[in-house]
């Protein structure tokens, strides 16, 4: 399930300790300041029971493929994905690689002062540097010479991809790669999935990008489909083939 994961080795941070865990179905490249595997393994854990815990008390929490309402009293990660949903008009679980990903990152910030968690593509980020991101976006001209340029940020942010040629995960649509970045990674991962899924053809990224930037909360996207590319927001590509 993870062995195609060689993208990770192109996004290490200078100066960052880099470990992966794997809970499960979840795998996570995570780089902080120091060895933090034990506390991100409890995280996670944490993570994975209170979300199992909320599917078996509603299991259409897994299986919708659109938004839902609040269910009942639900704890905040259950609340985050169902929001994301929402905004997105997507189902919940389109959210929780990203929510994930925030969580264990946000325990992380206890001990260090930077942290990056990768789960899947999706990135949850606190660096106090400019961060640049390979673009991975399977037989594109853009993939692995291109990336993704976010400036120093004072918050946290999210910056999740959803791709309909590559990976697993469920997608209806044909994109090479649909980036989004939000300051909330759950919101990030349920937009880049809805944006995706709207992208069958390169004349599409244009309305992706209209229906994706006018979501609260959106702060870029950038949309790939074979070498045709489309961004908007608050990011830069540049090239890293010089």
């Amino acid at each position: 399930m993870f062995e195609n994961r060689t993208y990770r080795k192109q996004h290490q941070k200078n100066g960052f300790f880099s470990f992966d865990i794997t809970v499960k179905e979840t795998n996570l490249n995570i780089q902080a300041q120091t060895d933090l595997t034990d506390k991100a393994i409890k995280s996670v854990l944490t993570c994975r029971n209170t979300i199992e815990t909320y599917i078996k008390l509603y299991p259409e929490f897994a299986k919708s493929l659109t938004p839902l309402k609040n269910l009942g009293p639900a704890p905040q990660i259950i609340k985050d994905m169902i929001k994301a949903g929402q905004l997105a008009d997507v189902g919940p679980m389109a959210a929780v690689a990203g929510a994930v990903a925030e969580y264990t990152g946000k325990s992380l910030l206890a001990y260090t002062g930077e942290v990056l968690v990768e789960n899947g593509g999706d990135v949850f980020i606190k660096s106090d540097s400019e961060t640049i991101f390979n673009i991975y976006a399977a037989n594109s001209p853009f993939s692995m010479t291109s990336g993704i340029l976010i400036k120093k940020r004072d918050t946290p942010y999210g910056l999740c991809t959803s791709s309909g040629t590559l990976g697993h995960s469920k997608s209806f649509g044909k994109a090479d790669a649909a980036t989004v970045l939000s300051d909330s990674c759950p919101l990030a991962d349920a937009v880049a999935t809805k944006l995706c899924n709207r992208v069958k053809k390169a004349a599409d990224i244009k309305d992706a990008i209209d229906a994706g930037k006018a979501i609260p909360g959106v702060r870029g996207i950038v949309i790939i489909k074979g070498d045709h590319i489309g961004l908007w927001g608050d990011l830069t590509i540049v090239n890293l083939s010089v």
